[in-house]
Protein backbone atom coordinates (compact mmCIF):
# COMPACT_ATOMS: atom_id res chain seq x y z
CA UNK A 1 0.00 0.00 0.00
CA UNK A 2 1.40 3.65 -0.90
CA UNK A 3 0.47 5.98 1.94
CA UNK A 4 -0.62 9.54 0.61
CA UNK A 5 -2.13 12.53 1.81
CA UNK A 6 -3.32 15.47 -0.08
CA UNK A 7 -2.97 18.78 1.16
CA UNK A 8 -4.08 22.46 -0.16
CA UNK A 9 -1.35 25.17 -0.61
CA UNK A 10 -1.86 27.85 2.33
CA UNK A 11 -0.60 31.60 1.55
CA UNK A 12 1.85 30.76 4.53
CA UNK A 13 3.07 28.05 2.70
CA UNK A 14 4.81 30.34 -0.21
CA UNK A 15 8.20 31.74 0.01
CA UNK A 16 9.26 35.14 -2.50
CA UNK A 17 9.00 33.13 -5.24
CA UNK A 18 4.97 32.32 -4.97
CA UNK A 19 5.60 29.04 -5.27
CA UNK A 20 5.64 26.11 -2.38
CA UNK A 21 8.27 26.73 0.42
CA UNK A 22 11.29 24.58 0.87
CA UNK A 23 9.91 24.38 4.62
CA UNK A 24 6.62 23.59 3.28
CA UNK A 25 7.32 20.45 1.49
CA UNK A 26 9.49 19.71 5.13
CA UNK A 27 6.14 19.96 6.42
CA UNK A 28 3.57 18.12 4.24
CA UNK A 29 6.68 15.42 4.57
CA UNK A 30 6.23 15.14 8.32
CA UNK A 31 2.38 15.32 8.46
CA UNK A 32 2.30 12.35 5.61
CA UNK A 33 4.66 10.67 7.68
CA UNK A 34 2.87 11.36 11.34
CA UNK A 35 -0.48 10.13 9.99
CA UNK A 36 0.71 7.00 8.66
CA UNK A 37 2.60 5.92 11.60
CA UNK A 38 -0.79 7.34 14.00
CA UNK A 39 -3.12 5.37 11.39
CA UNK A 40 -0.78 2.29 12.22
CA UNK A 41 -0.58 2.49 16.27
CA UNK A 42 2.48 4.83 16.74
CA UNK A 43 0.27 7.06 18.99
CA UNK A 44 1.60 9.39 21.71
CA UNK A 45 0.38 6.75 24.39
CA UNK A 46 2.53 4.11 22.93
CA UNK A 47 5.49 6.00 22.15
CA UNK A 48 5.18 6.73 25.91
CA UNK A 49 4.98 3.80 27.13
CA UNK A 50 8.10 2.61 25.18
CA UNK A 51 10.05 5.34 26.05
CA UNK A 52 11.21 6.42 22.51
CA UNK A 53 10.58 8.79 19.63
CA UNK A 54 11.89 9.44 15.96
CA UNK A 55 14.34 11.18 15.37
CA UNK A 56 16.22 12.58 11.53
CA UNK A 57 19.36 12.00 10.04
CA UNK A 58 19.22 14.04 7.10
CA UNK A 59 15.97 14.99 4.22
CA UNK A 60 17.50 15.14 0.75
CA UNK A 61 14.69 17.03 -1.42
CA UNK A 62 14.99 17.10 -4.87
CA UNK A 63 12.87 19.13 -7.46
CA UNK A 64 11.55 18.57 -10.43
CA UNK A 65 9.03 21.70 -10.78
CA UNK A 66 6.96 23.92 -9.36
CA UNK A 67 4.10 23.30 -6.58
CA UNK A 68 2.03 26.53 -6.96
CA UNK A 69 -1.38 28.02 -5.00
CA UNK A 70 -3.73 26.86 -7.37
CA UNK A 71 -2.11 23.43 -6.88
CA UNK A 72 -3.33 20.42 -4.63
CA UNK A 73 -0.65 18.94 -3.50
CA UNK A 74 -0.34 14.59 -2.67
CA UNK A 75 2.46 13.56 -1.03
CA UNK A 76 3.05 9.88 -0.79
CA UNK A 77 5.41 7.86 1.77
CA UNK A 78 6.90 4.11 0.86
CA UNK A 79 9.79 2.27 2.57
CA UNK A 80 13.22 3.11 1.06
CA UNK A 81 14.95 1.17 3.91
CA UNK A 82 14.32 -0.55 7.39
CA UNK A 83 16.96 -1.90 9.90
CA UNK A 84 16.00 -5.86 10.77
CA UNK A 85 15.32 -4.34 14.06
CA UNK A 86 13.56 -1.07 12.89
CA UNK A 87 15.90 1.28 14.38
CA UNK A 88 17.50 2.70 11.47
CA UNK A 89 14.17 3.97 8.73
CA UNK A 90 14.35 5.17 5.40
CA UNK A 91 11.29 6.85 4.10
CA UNK A 92 10.81 8.24 -0.12
CA UNK A 93 8.40 10.65 -0.51
CA UNK A 94 6.86 12.17 -3.87
CA UNK A 95 4.86 15.02 -4.13
CA UNK A 96 2.38 15.08 -7.23
CA UNK A 97 0.57 18.52 -8.26
CA UNK A 98 -2.83 18.81 -9.67
CA UNK A 99 -2.43 17.06 -13.20
CA UNK A 100 -0.83 13.95 -11.43
CA UNK A 101 2.83 15.70 -12.34
CA UNK A 102 5.64 14.69 -10.33
CA UNK A 103 7.31 17.67 -8.95
CA UNK A 104 9.03 16.71 -6.00
CA UNK A 105 10.86 13.37 -4.45
CA UNK A 106 12.48 13.20 -0.85
CA UNK A 107 14.71 10.55 0.88
CA UNK A 108 14.67 11.40 4.69
CA UNK A 109 16.28 8.48 7.18
CA UNK A 110 16.15 8.48 11.01
CA UNK A 111 15.82 6.25 13.79
CA UNK A 112 14.13 5.92 17.17
CA UNK A 113 15.90 7.33 20.28
CA UNK A 114 14.90 6.28 23.82
CA UNK A 115 14.26 9.74 25.36
CA UNK A 116 15.82 9.20 28.84
CA UNK A 117 19.09 7.65 27.61
CA UNK A 118 19.19 9.73 24.62
CA UNK A 119 20.64 6.57 22.63
CA UNK A 120 19.37 4.95 19.41
CA UNK A 121 16.96 1.56 20.20
CA UNK A 122 15.26 -0.90 17.99
CA UNK A 123 11.52 -0.47 17.32
CA UNK A 124 9.41 -2.59 19.62
CA UNK A 125 8.34 -5.80 17.59
CA UNK A 126 4.74 -5.06 17.43
CA UNK A 127 5.65 -1.72 15.79
CA UNK A 128 7.67 -3.46 13.43
CA UNK A 129 4.76 -5.04 11.75
CA UNK A 130 2.47 -2.17 10.34
CA UNK A 131 5.86 -0.91 8.15
CA UNK A 132 5.45 -3.98 6.10
CA UNK A 133 2.33 -2.95 4.96
CA UNK A 134 3.80 -0.02 3.35
CA UNK A 135 4.72 -0.04 -0.58
CA UNK A 136 8.62 -0.15 -0.87
CA UNK A 137 10.90 1.66 -3.52
CA UNK A 138 12.67 -0.76 -6.15
CA UNK A 139 15.83 -0.07 -4.43
CA UNK A 140 14.43 -0.95 -0.62
CA UNK A 141 17.50 -2.37 1.27
CA UNK A 142 17.97 -3.87 5.03
CA UNK A 143 20.18 -1.06 6.43
CA UNK A 144 22.77 -1.17 8.73
CA UNK A 145 24.14 1.54 11.23
CA UNK A 146 27.00 2.28 8.13
CA UNK A 147 23.83 3.27 5.53
CA UNK A 148 23.55 5.99 7.80
CA UNK A 149 27.04 7.30 7.81
CA UNK A 150 27.19 7.42 4.17
CA UNK A 151 27.97 11.22 3.29
CA UNK A 152 30.25 11.14 5.71
CA UNK A 153 29.53 14.49 7.17
CA UNK A 154 31.39 14.91 10.59
CA UNK A 155 30.91 18.00 13.19
CA UNK A 156 33.65 20.71 12.58
CA UNK A 157 34.53 20.15 16.58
Amino acid sequence: MIFKKTFEIRWSDLDANRHLANSAYQNFMSHTRMAFLLSNGFTQKELIMHNIGPIVFYEHIYYFRELLPEDKVEVDLKLKGLSKDGMFFNFEHDFYNSDGKNCARCEMMGAWIDMNSRKLVPLPEHLLKPLDKLSKTEDFKILTSEDTRKYCVKPKN
